[in-house]
């Protein structure tokens, strides 16, 4: 279940982080409410998972996902393109979260 609920975190904590923009400095009401709601459960979800995983694996999976889907999302949402250091960047990043994953005595496998 613990995984389950990284995933939500991760999907809510994309939204909200992809909604900042949106919410142009907290001047915009509805934006703004959708940041605000998003962390929230984001965080909520985080902390349910953190009952059974580490939190070194879990903010690495947290955070390097989110960083790699709003990144995807940017680029569709925003029409922020993406150069090769920066798919190299994201490349590096994922890998780094697969080896905590895979190969760390820290994810408990």
């Amino acid at each position: 279940m613990h995984w389950f609920y990284l995933i939500i975190a991760i999907v809510a904590e994309v939204i909200g982080t992809s909604a900042l923009k949106a919410a142009d400095g907290f001047t915009r009401p509805g934006p703004s409410l959708l940041v605000v709601a998003a962390y929230g459960v984001s965080f909520l979800f985080l902390s349910l998972t953190l009952r059974t995983l580490p939190v070194g694996i879990a903010y690495a999976v947290w955070s390097g996902v989110g960083v790699v889907l709003v990144t995807i999302v940017a680029w569709f949402l925003y029409q922020q393109r993406l150069d090769w250091p920066a798919v190299l960047g994201i490349g590096l990043i994922l890998s780094g979260v697969m080896v905590l994953n895979l190969f760390s005595n820290m994810s408990g496998h």
